[in-house]
């Protein structure tokens, strides 16, 4: 395999990667939040444990670790003179996807998750689990709508790299 054609390849598996995580996080946006937003307090409490212990699985940190290796690795194959505008796009994906996809996913979403975590939902009353949903819910739903919107600009500076092509001559 030529370099071109493995360079390719990563940004084929980049670009793969994170269509995975920006799906993932639109279809939580688009009906998987709706749905629990519906739930009894106490239930949205137990289906987000559920849904925080299922997510922590190969697949799922496959793609989301895999795109913050990915991005900054594409990006860096293509440091050279000819495909300065596919760098600059990588790059500026790579670092809205540190910033505002992992970084909000690491100090935000995850602490509220944990948090969560430790809940004993049995022994709660239904004022206690009103105030706990509140207290998790709303700046979970924050921090998610920020990593969407990050994870969606990403994917577009990625596809915008993809479609470049080098000038001839």
């Amino acid at each position: 395999m030529t370099v071109k054609k493995m360079n390719d390849f990563i940004l084929l598996c980049t670009a793969i990667a994170t269509a995975l995580i920006a799906g993932l996080f639109y279809a939580y946006t688009c009906s998987v939040n709706i749905g629990l937003g519906r739930l009894p307090d106490r239930d949205y409490l137990a289906a987000m444990q559920a849904i925080n212990t299922a997510i922590q699985n190969p697949l799922f940190f496959a793609s989301f670790m895999g795109t913050l290796v990915l991005l900054p690795l594409s990006a860096w194959l293509n440091f050279n003179d000819e495909m300065r505008l596919r760098f600059t796009l990588l790059f500026a994906a790579a670092i809205v996807y540190l910033v505002g996809v992992f970084g909000v996913t690491v100090f935000g979403n995850v602490p509220l998750n944990d948090a969560l975590a430790h809940i004993d939902l049995p022994s709660l009353s239904s004022a206690q689990a009103a105030e706990q949903r509140n207290a998790f819910e709303k700046p979970w739903l924050v921090y998610h709508n920020i990593r969407t919107a990050a994870n969606v600009i990403c994917l577009v500076l990625v596809i915008l790299g993809c479609m470049y092509k080098k000038m001839p001559g």
